[in-house]
């Protein structure tokens, strides 16, 4: 039987985090996975990370997966892939399932990173082929490279559902409709405008009656519901679809740990099942730690924290650091996700009903039922400025950790101070370059370039763009909305991609200047 300093579970992006942090401390580390690939969801996540600097803000998930790999092989991490942990018993031995062989391995410690896996709602037809995860289509669109259906019908508004739908436009898909029981939108407002702006509509407080179909999904039908979640008669709607896309949130695997004799506990708000531990990572079972998804679901930059943390005490409990350094590491680590853990969106506002903004400006209430804020209601926000020549408008409308935009500028054209959830702000005396390293920074390509009055009748409206192909300079067509109906016709008169952009192009487009304000979207003719 094989030892181990430690022995890790789960080579996504907490286990791989905890692996480092032990490794360089000088422990033997392996990490298992059941994968044919390391690094979990984050080669999924084709998006940029919010948050800051320290937490890998405007990065995108598969550039910080393969950062984190060459760092865990630079640290002399062992990972084995394909292999599939089945048992934790007493002593911290693991039974591994390595191709056709049952192995056993003991460790002194043992971190469980084993991530989340998707829920599933049953409807009518629901066992059609057709119907997948939000995962699964991560999976086959962005590893690969395959495009899940070809008209597809979202069904969740969480974060997931929002980033999901979004991959899906980039990657060739019509999403028909995005569609949730819940009168409001769960995820990000940033998420749920750049998919409105597109044209995709959303239907809340609906979900869906059954899916069509003899052999595969041939479409769907969906119906509103009452506030006990009960169809309301009359209401239902069709639509022709090839695909049923479920983001219904996510459940903790957490099997391994209620096997080993860890104290486990519901908890809703955690996302059910997970393991009572403190805030490091430490179960009731001396040596046995927790990292990431499987002790409460959050987002992977959270999860990255936890990892190191779960990494750090586990170093300090087999005598590899000092008391003293653990807690310094610790606090360091602590306050780095405790600023991710702020805004609308942290986990102690689960459940709340926010009415406004810590600014105290009301919460737009379009935003939460159709996905985008409306144009008598963008003025209220402090991104939202009418200056003379070019300025950033920022339509960022809700406080969640992210700062990006306020180092990208090289001007300081943009405020949003020491707090990391405040809304971002115009600096009045500061003169916007045109660089576009804050539009294309922006994670939730919320900022826009704007030249309310060109002189001629005309504005000029720049826009993130991260489809393809390209529109040329010269294209013409139609600026769209927030709401993804057509303001007005455009022309492109500016194209531009460069390194520091990071794949995410700079459109700058024509439309008359009483569209300046509204035009949020080019659609070529």
């Amino acid at each position: 039987m094989k030892r181990y300093d430690l022995i890790i579970v789960g080579a996504g992006p907490s286990g791989l985090s905890a692996a480092i942090e032990a490794a360089k401390r000088g422990l033997r580390v392996v990490v298992f996975d059941e994968n044919e690939k390391p690094g979990g969801q984050l080669f999924k996540q084709i998006h940029k990370f919010f948050g800051s600097k320290e937490h890998k803000a405007k990065i995108r998930g598969f550039v910080i997966g393969q950062e984190l790999l060459d760092e865990a092989d630079k640290a002399g991490v062992e990972v084995v892939l394909n292999a599939t942990v089945i048992g934790l018993y007493q002593d911290k031995e693991i039974v591994v399932k390595i191709d056709e062989e049952v192995r056993h391995f003991k460790g002194n410690a043992v971190i469980i990173a084993t991530g989340a896996a998707e829920n599933m709602v049953t409807f009518e037809g629901w066992t059609l082929p057709g119907v997948i995860g939000a995962g699964a289509a991560q999976t086959m669109m962005n590893i690969h490279g395959i495009k899940p259906g070809q008209k597809v019908l979202m069904l969740g508004s969480g974060n997931v559902g929002l980033v999901v739908s979004f991959q899906l436009l980039q990657a060739g898909c019509e999403v028909a409709a995005l569609v949730d029981a819940a009168p409001k939108i769960g995820g990000y407002g940033v998420h749920a405008a750049k998919v409105a702006r597109t044209g995709v509509p959303f239907y809340l407080s609906h979900t869906i009656v059954r899916a069509e179909g003899d052999t595969r999904v041939e479409g769907v039908t969906i119906a509103e519901v009452d506030d006990r979640f009960q169809f309301i008669p009359g209401t239902e709607k069709h639509f022709d679809v090839d695909t049923i896309c479920l983001a219904v949130g996510l459940s903790p695997m957490s099997q391994l740990l209620k096997m080993a004799g860890c104290q486990m506990e519901d908890n809703p708000k955690r996302g059910g099942q997970v393991p009572a531990c403190d805030e490091y990572g430490r179960t009731s079972l001396p040596g046995i730690f927790v990292a990431g998804d499987v002790s409460g679901i959050e987002e992977a930059s959270s999860a990255m924290i936890e990892g190191r943390m779960a990494g750090v005490a586990a170093s300090e409990y087999l005598g590899y650091i000092e008391k003293e350094e653990r807690d310094a590491e610790l606090m360091m680590l602590d306050k780095a996700l405790d600023g991710l853990r702020q805004g609308m969106f942290a986990p102690k506002n689960r459940g709340r009903q926010i009415t406004e903004t810590e600014e105290g400006i009301p919460i737009s209430e379009n935003l939460l039922r159709y996905g985008f804020v409306a144009d008598d209601e963008i003025e209220n926000y402090p991104g939202v400025t009418h200056k003379v020549g070019i300025h950033p408008v920022m339509e960022c409308t809700q406080n969640i950790p992210c700062n990006p935009c306020q180092d990208a500028c090289p001007k300081g054209c943009i405020s949003i101070g020491d707090n990391i959830v405040s809304l971002p702000a115009v600096v009045e005396d500061a003169e916007c370059i045109n660089c576009g390293m804050c539009v294309a920074s922006c994670s939730g390509q919320a900022i826009f370039l704007v030249n309310e009055d060109c002189g001629d009748g005309m504005a000029e409206v720049t826009i993130p763009y991260e489809f393809l192909p390209l529109p040329e300079m010269g294209a013409r067509g139609v600026a769209l909305g927030r709401d993804g109906q057509e303001v007005c016709e455009a022309e492109i008169v500016r194209v531009k991609s460069i390194k520091a952009y990071d794949k995410t192009s700079l459109l700058t487009m024509k439309v008359p200047k009483s569209c300046a304000m509204k035009a949020r979207f080019f659609k070529e003719a």
